[in-house]
């Protein structure tokens, strides 16, 4: 086995793990061979470190697990100022509005009271990387929405994947933890493509859903403004009667869909790691913001009861096609922030922040999150007292209790009461108005144990894999392929491509053939058989739901002297009625002049606008222009970038030595390529940009394309 010079590997090969389902619950014990005992700080040996203590195995989580309490204690407080995760963050400000009454579900006035304007703040940001780290890392986005409610702050701390990579909240700072660069060097950066991550993954089979959404173009979004948004968890609906309906929240982009492909991630790093920042600053800057639909998906305890897995599982998800998502209102972010740390960098999102008529579930992730967050923000804030802050504070409804003193108080109680009761006033409970948990039963034994019903770890990735047209299902194992050929240690690869056949035994053959593995693995052991019976569901894949428009994108411009000023002019009319924006890229930054005598201001000079920053390109360029751009090499590179990137190119017939001198010829031209003949050619190129990515071309020109349909 290779392995890198600095790494002490005491024992090379893996230490066994031998995996249990009993009891309910599946439990990983490590292997004699004198292996150190875990233990807690303070010594006392752990029995336990994958499962939080419950009332029975689908039970609430207890305060009594000092083991949980301890670990997650010392997690949300091991770095200091930036957050653990989601440091990387941009955040706006925006209005929720309610169309549709949940009345008959909820107390919650946000989601009975149709018409009801409610202010809200929205905070985007990748989980692994830094502060200083760039927006287009392959990774997880949060999705995290604060509603400023008439009943108190609403925090609904979502993801742009409705799966997480483990079903119980004691796993996370492992799971961080491999993330992260590695202790002794403190590298790679925003990247899980390393050992560390993938060691973890290989022993956490519960993981394999989400390996699937992360590997997959989900994981790198073109814009904050085309991504979903999804709650996660299972919570409840409380109404006045006390009953309780279970629901998943659910955000909709109205511009669509879309994603990058690698490559293009990789160059939009380097040419703009703020691109994600600078694209939704703009777009509201520019009066167009973006909007998204709500939806939740409700359903009962006997669909909960009768559905092929746990709703109490945060791995898995509950299909379209079984529980449409029904849409009763939309969000809108269109107010930008003043300052970036008063607001951005100083919000603080608790899970557990809910309003009369939304209560919790028993999911063990979301039980444990809500006993982390509060402890989280004491720390990045420094006081109890963060809710004092004007971006945390309610703003639909007054705050009174007898809370006093602290680090930053900028409120205290008047008069002489400050305790409860008492005799001299102040404010009281409120039986009627006040918050009422559900009344749930919880009986059961105080157990470490997970449930039976909790694991299936792979009949959903399958079904999510079958989910994707051909071409997602090629980028999921380049991904793969990638993130894996980074990892040093062999027997790492070996053991995801075994957990990849319980998926699907054509992309794990396709991962170890790419891999140049010498023979495929044997398929890891599930704790229960993979069913393959799901259906595929359309809603789970992005160039499915393509939007079909070009509405929201960017068009780039690439424009020399001489070159029709009336074709520029028809391509930003095309553009502007879409509403889309465009930018006009020029050799110089002072502009050209077109072929009326007008100069033209370009906004990105030739070397600082590469296509990589735009969803589609225009050549239009005068005969002596092209020449000269012909022999420019960042010319020909904003060419041949947007030809690899699949984007649909439109150019003039001049442009044809530009083109060839970027190496695509009469016969590459497929029909992705628009002739800009005339000014009414504009139109009808706007329109086919609509298709946002010429996909067949991908098969044309990647390699890896030609060693899959060689199989």
């Amino acid at each position: 086995m290779v392995k890198p010079t600095n790494d002490k590997i005491v024992d090379p090969q893996p230490v066994e793990i031998e995996t249990k389902v009993g009891n309910g619950g599946e439990l990983h014990q490590l292997a004699g061979n004198g292996v150190e005992t875990l233990t807690t700080q303070q010594g006392i040996p752990v029995a336990d470190d994958q499962n939080s203590l419950k009332t029975g195995p689908r039970g609430a989580t207890l305060l009594e697990d000092f083991h949980f309490r301890e670990k997650i204690f010392h997690f949300d407080h091991e770095r200091i100022p930036e957050r653990v995760v989601h440091a990387r963050g941009y955040g706006v400000h925006g209005t929720f509005t309610l169309t549709e009454s949940l009345e008959e579900f909820t107390t919650a006035r946000i989601l009975s009271e149709v018409g009801e304007r409610t202010p809200m703040f929205t905070r985007f940001s990748t989980v692994v990387g830094n502060k200083g780290s760039a927006d287009l890392a392959r990774d997880v986005r949060g999705f995290a929405c604060k509603f400023y409610t008439k009943q108190g702050n609403w925090d609904l701390v979502g993801n742009n994947i409705p799966v997480f990579f483990i079903q119980d909240a004691i796993k996370f700072p492992d799971l961080v933890h491999a993330a992260k660069p590695a202790p002794d060097r403190e590298f790679p950066q925003a990247q899980t493509a390393h050992d560390n991550f993938w060691d973890f993954i290989s022993l956490t089979p519960e993981a394999m859903h989400m390996i699937m959404w992360t590997m997959s173009d989900r994981a790198i979004p073109r814009s904050y403004r085309f991504m979903e948004g999804f709650g996660v968890h299972t919570f409840r609906l409380i109404n006045a009667k006390g009953k309780s309906t279970f629901v998943k929240f659910h955000f909709k982009p109205r511009l669509g869909l879309q994603s990058v492909v690698w490559n293009e991630a990789v160059k939009i790093n380097g040419a703009d790691p703020d691109f994600h920042r600078r694209d939704l600053w703009d777009a509201i800057d520019m009066g167009t913001p973006p909007v998204w639909d709500f939806g939740v998906q409700l359903f009962d305890d006997k669909f909960a009861e009768a559905f092929e897995f746990d709703v109490l599982d945060p791995t898995k998800i509950i299909p379209e096609e079984q529980v449409p998502v029904r849409i009763i209102g939309e969000f809108v972010l269109d107010n930008l922030v003043d300052n970036f740390f008063a607001e951005t960098e100083q919000v603080a999102f608790c899970t557990q922040n809910v309003v009369p008529g939304i209560g919790f579930s028993n999911d063990p992730l979301l039980q444990g999150r809500n006993f982390s967050y509060l402890d989280t923000q004491l720390k990045r804030l420094g006081s109890p007292n963060f809710t004092h802050i004007p971006i945390n504070q309610p703003r639909g409804c007054p705050v009174h209790n007898f809370q006093q003193d602290g680090h930053m108080a900028m409120r205290n109680p008047k008069g002489r009461a400050n305790y409860e009761p008492n005799s001299w006033g102040g404010p009281r409970e409120d039986p009627e108005a006040g918050y009422r948990h559900f009344a749930e039963p919880e009986m059961g034994e105080k157990v470490r144990l997970r449930s039976e019903s909790f694991a299936d770890h792979y009949s959903q990735a399958r079904q999510f894999f079958i989910s994707q047209t051909p071409i997602e299902q090629k980028h999921i194992g380049d991904a793969l392929v990638f993130e894996l050929s980074k990892c040093v240690r062999v027997d790492i690869r070996e053991k995801i491509v075994g957990h990849l056949r319980n998926i699907d035994d054509t992309l794990a053959t396709t991962v170890a053939t790419g891999l140049a593995l010498p023979k495929l693995p044997p398929a890891a052991k599930p704790a229960v058989k993979p069913r393959d019976d799901l259906a595929p569901s359309d809603a789970l894949s992005i160039v499915k739901r393509a939007p079909g428009s070009f509405a929201g994108r960017k068009l780039g411009i690439l424009v020399s002297d001489g070159a029709s000023a009336a074709l520029v002019n028809a391509l930003a009319k095309a553009i502007e009625a879409l509403p889309a924006t465009y930018e006009v890229i020029t050799p110089r930054i002072g502009g050209v002049t077109l072929d009326d005598g007008t100069l033209f201001e370009g906004k990105q000079k030739l070397d600082g606008g590469p296509s990589v920053l735009y969803d589609a390109v225009a050549l239009v360029l005068s005969a002596d222009g092209a020449a000269r751009l012909a022999r420019d090499g960042a010319a020909r590179d904003f060419v041949a970038d947007a030809f690899g990137h699949l984007k649909f190119i439109g150019f003039t017939e001049e442009a044809a030595p530009l083109l060839a001198k970027a190496g695509i010829g009469e016969a590459d031209r497929d029909e992705a390529f628009v002739s800009l003949a005339k000014a009414a050619d504009a139109k009808a190129f706007v329109a086919a940009c609509g298709a946002l990515r010429h996909w067949p071309r991908e098969l044309a020109v990647d390699l890896d394309a030609d060693a899959q349909q060689a199989k």
